[in-house]
């Protein structure tokens, strides 16, 4: 069963409400995720170019591995960056898209009271699994 949060913004503004909340569950990512399938789904977005890809394939521990890959992509200009994370993570760590998720309705709330014209623009749809 799904819930749907429906979110009136563009790719732009939708990527920026997820790389805040990844910011605020960072150290869960760190501590609970390999990143080698999110990597592998990332790099077939063009989300990471082969060079990034490469380079963090040479780092031996998984927990600096994604250390470096969440690094990674906040420097990223891709514009999908965190929507993309958030459904490479979904087959295989649906608890941290659930608690995302759950972060998502309030600060989109937070965002919209501060920038409500930006939200007129397209929509996000991001699914819940429940």
């Amino acid at each position: 069963m799904y819930t749907v949060y429906t979110f009136y913004a563009d790719d732009k503004m939708a990527n920026e409400v997820l790389k805040q909340v990844f910011q605020e569950v960072h150290s869960k990512i760190t501590d609970g995720v390999n990143p080698d399938s999110v990597m592998d789904a990332l790099f077939s977005k063009n989300v990471i170019c082969s060079d990034d890809y490469q380079r963090l394939r040479q780092v031996p521990v998984a927990r600096d591995r994604c250390r470096d890959l969440l690094s990674l992509l906040h420097a990223s200009s891709h514009p999908q960056t965190f929507i993309h994370l958030r459904l490479a993570l979904l087959p295989e760590y649906s608890w941290i898209v659930d608690e995302i998720d759950d972060n998502l309705p309030s600060l989109t709330s937070q965002l919209q009271q501060l920038h409500l014209g930006q939200f007129t623009d397209g929509k996000l749809l991001l699914y819940k699994l429940i």
